[in-house]
């Protein structure tokens, strides 16, 4: 994943952006990027050289800027879809992040989908009462598919200072402590829309990346995992292709939500 935003990185000290917890990270690095026309430019000629699509992340404060960056990447040759990151806050609501909002989430979705040939991708927040809800508003707004979960909200505290550990406080929780969480959420969501997911939250090993297929999701994706195994997707390929062999299937779609009561 690659991501091109219009909002600038927050400062601080990077030492303080990232913060090992027990089975998991807790990060504050924001989305750091060069922006827009940076991205355009210094990254996508690198990226088109390799033989596998390209998923752009977009992230704003406000709709007009989701749209501005939608109509701009819908140019760029070698795109081959648009993740929609609905984890900011839209400033004209006070804040409010567009994703804990069903009315802001079709909104957002609806607007960007209607400015784009590309398929739109909403990636749902996990810090909400029903995902659900959400995941439904954007089937609403046009989404083509549905990515979760992002982080949860988490921080630490440094007991001898007294201090937090995050220079901004909170940050994104990651990792295998969050797996049964997110697995349980896609499983909802996969019996709550029509749309395809792509399944994340802690996966760690093929076992865990078979658990999100068979709960629903029609593809997986992994992240911290990565700092620690950057081998881990090749590994987990290999994983699911040994599984599929072993219990006499063809294609992974015939595992996909066969999860059974």
């Amino acid at each position: 994943m690659v991501k091109a935003v219009t909002v600038k990185p927050r400062a601080g000290n990077p030492m303080q952006r990232m913060v090992e917890t027990a089975a998991g990270t807790l990060n504050a690095i924001g989305l750091q990027n060069p922006g827009l026309e940076g991205f355009i430019a210094e990254k996508m000629p690198y990226l088109r050289k390799f033989d596998c699509p390209v998923i752009v992340n977009i992230a704003a404060d406000h709709i007009e800027d989701y749209n501005t960056l939608a109509e701009r990447l819908d140019e760029v040759p070698g795109i081959a879809a648009l993740e929609v990151n609905i984890s900011c806050p839209n400033q004209e609501c006070g804040g409010i992040e567009f994703g804990i909002d069903p009315v802001l989430t079709e909104q957002v979705i609806s607007s960007v989908k209607s400015r784009t040939r590309l398929p739109v991708i909403a990636k749902l927040s996990p810090n909400v009462t029903d995902i659900t809800v959400l995941a439904r508003a954007a089937e609403a707004g046009g989404a083509d598919i549905i990515s979760l979960i992002n982080t949860f909200v988490g921080t630490a505290i440094d007991i001898e200072s007294r201090r937090f550990k995050l220079a901004n406080r909170t940050g994104g929780l990651s990792g295998p402590c969050i797996k049964p969480l997110a697995l349980c959420m896609v499983w909802r969501v996969a019996n709550a829309v029509r749309l395809p997911i792509i399944g994340m939250g802690g996966i760690s090993n093929a076992s865990d990346a078979i658990e999100f297929l068979l709960a629903g999701a029609s593809a997986i994706a992994t992240g911290t995992i990565n700092f620690v195994n950057p081998l881990a997707a090749i590994e987990i390929i290999a994983g699911i292709d040994s599984y599929l062999t072993t219990h006499g299937h063809e294609s992974v779609t015939e595992i996909i939500g066969t999860v059974t009561p």
